[in-house]
């Protein structure tokens, strides 16, 4: 069974491919440590169903994290009620953790804020 986690919010890059856009998810484990995830590593998690992802907007609204293929099958995270961009994703505020160091959630691959 997938573990279904909460993104926070993520790391972004300055380039303009769909796929390029999130270099990292964070989040928050049960205890309140700090996880960052690749994006690289979030999609084979999602594609593995190691883990679910979703986001909370406001008004209690849940968006669920699928895997997309842009045109050059590139994979990238969006919601699943994005179109060819991740939005919902992009509308997340920024990941101020700036160092992270690894972190291991058994069975599971996170990178832990310090």
């Amino acid at each position: 069974m997938a573990r279904y986690l909460r993104i926070r919010s993520i790391v972004k890059t300055e380039r303009t491919g769909a796929h390029d856009r999130v270099n990292a998810i964070c989040g928050l484990t049960p205890d309140g440590s700090h996880w960052t995830l690749t994006h690289e590593d979030a999609v084979s998690q999602v594609e593995n169903r190691t883990c679910a992802f979703y986001i909370e907007r406001p008004r209690d609204k849940r968006y669920d994290v699928i895997v997309a293929m842009d045109v050059r099958a590139h994979k990238y995270l969006k919601t699943d009620v994005d179109r060819d961009q991740p939005d919902e994703l992009l509308f997340l505020p920024t990941c101020n953790h700036v160092v992270h160091t690894s972190y291991a959630v058994p069975g599971r691959h996170f990178t832990a804020a310090v």
